[in-house]
């Protein structure tokens, strides 16, 4: 893409009601603009990155034995009081007449939705187990909406719910998707921590969240020195109810917790390994067994003939959420530094000098050379001072810059600099294009 016909309309100071580092830099490297108070369009480079975000999210659900569907974002009141939620629920559900006078909401999440799907289709014990997701904007009438993405009204989110024979069933389901958040988060680049955690409105006796360590993050978390090592993706057969388990109690054994549930003994235990941080929340699990299939009448019918009540569970990952934690934690004083994963384009290709014949010829040609490797490249070819295209290049954070200057060309080389560590080496084009493409 040329940047002389995108639309990135960054900025060079910050806005004073951004507070937060996340906030600011999406504003200023032109990822989101401000609609109403917690309501954001997302802009093209944002878009790119909140795309790559939802695909990674959506390979991981896959692979863990999920299956997506798509639920509306207007929900009928009925359903709500169904469950017995509707009035219990709070301000934060934005209630809704239509012409009619009948009663709807603004999802803020999908409970009892996705349990009236599969209480209408759902018959026997062969329909279990299931795990169902989907991918949608969700609405949370914030009475302080603050924090950019962090804490909007409007979000996107993934909202997964497994559907079990029994309490034991149910515990395998919530493993299968402990696990898939760890790696969902390790493949962007996050060390996310489990902790245990409150249930809060969706209600169980079994949650927890996952937290990204960030030094501008929103709570404090204590956790053991061993979380600090490098995240790992985890192999482990899903289907392997032994081998699941003990993943999770091995993720779980150093100690981890938020300020609401710390455990003395515990970071006695830990000793000088302690280590207090502050954190962001980036997803959050929930067993509650049969909270919802109860009440809404959801019964199948077991191996030896009589009625079940299946056992449920939700597990959410705030995918718009998510491009704010991953600024928090990875940016410096120029701006973003996106893990290559979800960088919105692989690449920044800057001409030097948009007035060269030369330089814009030898531009051109490893512009095109680069989309014929399958790089994602931005081509800054935009008749502006270098300054300023380096300082775009820097602020919107693409973790490959690659300079084409008059005096490189004299040498036949380009100039390829790494975002996240600053490094700078000369290359001839060629060597450069297979760097990028990791050759």
């Amino acid at each position: 893409m040329r940047l002389s016909r995108y639309f990135l309309p960054v900025m060079k100071e910050s806005p004073a009601d951004a507070q937060i580092v996340s906030h600011k830099l999406m504003l200023r490297a032109g990822l989101v603009r401000q609609q109403a108070a917690g309501i954001y369009a997302w802009l093209p480079l944002g878009l790119r990155v909140l795309k790559k975000i939802e695909q990674i999210v959506r390979e991981e659900q896959d692979r863990s034995g999920a299956i997506e569907l798509l639920m509306p974002t207007l929900q009928a009141a009925d359903l709500w009081r169904q469950s017995g939620r509707y009035d219990a629920y709070g301000p934060e559900m934005l209630r809704i007449t239509d012409r009619h006078e009948r009663e709807m909401l603004y999802g803020p999440t999908n409970e009892e939705m996705v349990t009236a799907i599969f209480r209408d289709a759902a018959k026997s014990y062969r329909d279990l187990p299931r795990t169902l997701y989907h991918i949608q904007w969700k609405f949370r009438d914030e009475v302080r909406p603050r924090f950019g993405v962090m804490r909007g009204r409007e979000l996107l989110k993934k909202d997964a719910y497994t559907f079990d024979q029994d309490e034991v069933s149910a515990r395998h389901s919530y493993n299968r998707m402990f696990v898939a958040y760890l790696n969902t988060f390790a493949r962007m680049g996050l060390r996310a921590i489990p902790m245990q955690a409150d249930t809060g409105p969706i209600g169980g006796d079994l949650s927890h969240e996952f937290i990204v360590l960030a030094p501008t993050g929103e709570s404090d978390v204590f956790y053991h020195a061993n979380w600090e090592k490098p995240a790992e993706l985890s192999s482990v057969d899903f289907e392997d109810v032994d081998g699941l388990q003990g993943v999770v109690s091995g993720y779980t054994a150093d100690y981890a917790a938020t300020d609401e549930k710390r455990d003395a003994g515990r970071e006695a235990e830990a000793g000088d390994q302690l280590r207090l941080s502050r954190g962001v929340e980036v997803g959050h699990i929930f067993y509650f067994g049969t909270k919802y299939s109860a009440p809404m009448g959801l019964k199948i019918q077991g191996q030896d003939g009589g009625e079940v009540v299946p056992h449920m569970g939700s597990y959410g990952i705030g995918v718009s959420r998510l491009m704010g934690a991953i600024i928090e934690a990875s940016h410096d004083d120029k701006g973003i530094i996106w893990p290559e994963a979800i960088a919105p384009y692989a690449v920044g290709l800057i001409n030097m000098r948009a007035d060269d014949a030369a330089c814009t010829q030898a531009a051109d040609e490893l512009y095109a050379q680069l989309q014929a490797a399958g790089i994602e490249v931005l081509y800054d070819d935009r008749d502006e001072r270098g300054g300023a295209k380096f300082a775009t290049m820097d602020l919107i954070g693409l973790p490959w810059q690659i300079v084409i200057g008059p005096k490189g060309l004299e040498k036949g080389v380009v100039e390829l600099k790494r975002r996240a560590t600053g490094e700078r080496v000369e290359l001839a084009p060629a060597d450069a294009v297979a760097k990028v493409a990791g050759k």
